[in-house]
């Protein structure tokens, strides 16, 4: 799959953008356990250009992690013609816009899946954000704002006069929020349109293998999103890299100790990257949902004092306790593969 002059290989399998989540750490680590190409947090785009200092480091890019897209999102025409130029000087590979988005505070004032309900400004917005930059402009949005407003096989196309170079479609209404399951047969619509040219990338439910194949052999996508199925679950990627090519020794499955090392990589860096106290709260939505803890018999004191922990020292220890405890039989795991 390609992206105007940027070759993703057969059958891609990207990061989703997601707010609190995507930092260039998990980016990284993504791509190292397989992900094809990785997108950043949320960019607002009115902050950008006010150069609020916690959305400009959004913006930083680690040379391991490419291809990478920075994605912004926006409400009127100006401010994001200005932030995507900002975008352009950090030099993604890609820029991409929100228009997917579904949570209140974004999507109730207009921006990302609000756009649904004013398709004129969103053309507009695409437009200009691609004559404005050389860079190539993607979009991510949804089937359409209710299931009455379903619009997204004419909308693909009118995206793609506008210029963009790709289109990821997440299989839900913004109604439907995250609830319900993605509707892939509508994604297969937009695919199967004679008149798009461009790529089409799935998005919504990548959370096993089979889902995985199905979405290229079934539904024909270009290319696959994962989004909240990698929180916690980093590892993700190499399962569905190893079931795209089951020969490739690079995809081996990780072992447990392995896994461990992976999550005690994440805490390290979240502190590091902003301080012991904060760093250890951006983690916590990990540690609730990392597959290494799922099915372990009498864990809930546990993980509850894990998601209390507010010291490196003490998180680390808990983590050890439990690694010590699964390979000794003092914790029973159902599944400790994730």
């Amino acid at each position: 799959m390609k992206i105007a002059g940027l070759d993703l290989g057969e059958r891609p399998v990207m990061l989703a953008p997601m707010e609190d989540v995507t930092d260039k750490s998990f980016r990284l680590i993504c791509k190292e356990l397989g992900a094809d190409a990785t997108y950043s947090e949320f960019v607002s785009a009115d902050a950008l250009i006010r150069n609020i200092a916690a959305t400009t480091r959004k913006l930083a890019i680690d040379p391991r992690e490419r291809p990478t897209a920075i994605q912004i999102y926006g409400r009127e025409v100006e401010p994001m013609v200005e932030a995507a130029k900002m975008v352009e000087a950090a030099k993604p590979d890609i820029l991409d816009i929100n228009f997917g988005c579904p949570v209140k505070k974004v999507a109730g004032k207009g921006a990302g899946a609000g756009m649904l309900r004013d398709i004129p400004k969103m053309l507009e917005i695409t437009r200009s954000v691609v004559k404005a930059v050389s860079v190539p402009v993607t979009v991510k949005t949804r089937l359409g704002w209710d299931h009455e407003h379903k619009v997204i096989v004419e909308l693909a196309e009118q995206l793609q006069d506008c210029g963009i170079q790709a289109l990821t479609v997440h299989g839900r209404t913004r109604s439907q929020m995250y609830t319900g399951e993605a509707d892939w047969e509508m994604i297969a619509r937009v695919k199967e349109n004679p008149r798009l040219h461009i790529p089409v990338i799935g998005n919504g439910d990548i959370d096993s293998p089979g889902r995985l194949l199905d979405a290229f052999s079934k539904y024909g996508v270009d290319g696959v999103m994962v989004g909240r199925a990698a929180i916690g679950n980093p590892w993700i990627f190499n399962d569905l890299k190893r079931a795209l090519y089951p020969d490739d020794m690079r995809f081996a499955p990780l072992s447990v100790e392995e896994k461990f090392g992976i999550l005690r990589r994440q805490i390290a860096e979240s502190i590091d990257r902003i301080d012991e106290y904060r760093g250890i709260l951006h983690i916590r939505r990990h540690l609730a949902t990392c597959t290494l803890f799922k099915g372990i018999s009498h864990f809930r004191d546990t993980r509850i004092a894990m998601l209390r922990a507010d010291s490196r020292a003490e998180l680390m220890a808990i983590l050890e306790d439990v690694q010590d405890g699964l390979a000794s039989g003092r914790f029973v795991a159902v599944d400790t593969n994730g």
